[in-house]
């Protein structure tokens, strides 16, 4: 039975966290700023949670258990 490949870009986009669950960047928070209030760019730092829905497919891709 051959290895299982991890997904390389999903690796590069989603990390594990202590607890298990998976941490994403925020999208449409990288260019085209200056219209957006800076009370939303600011919230754009903080990483998010990957939603229950994606969960399976992303551990998947990331070859978790």
């Amino acid at each position: 039975m051959p290895k299982i490949k991890t997904h390389k870009a999903s690796a590069k986009r989603f990390k594990q966290r202590g607890s298990g669950t998976l941490k994403r960047r925020n999208a449409n928070s990288t260019h085209l700023l200056g219209g957006r209030s800076t009370k939303r760019k600011r919230s754009f730092r903080k990483n998010s949670d990957v939603s229950p829905a994606d969960m399976v497919n992303v551990r998947r891709a990331l070859n978790l258990k």
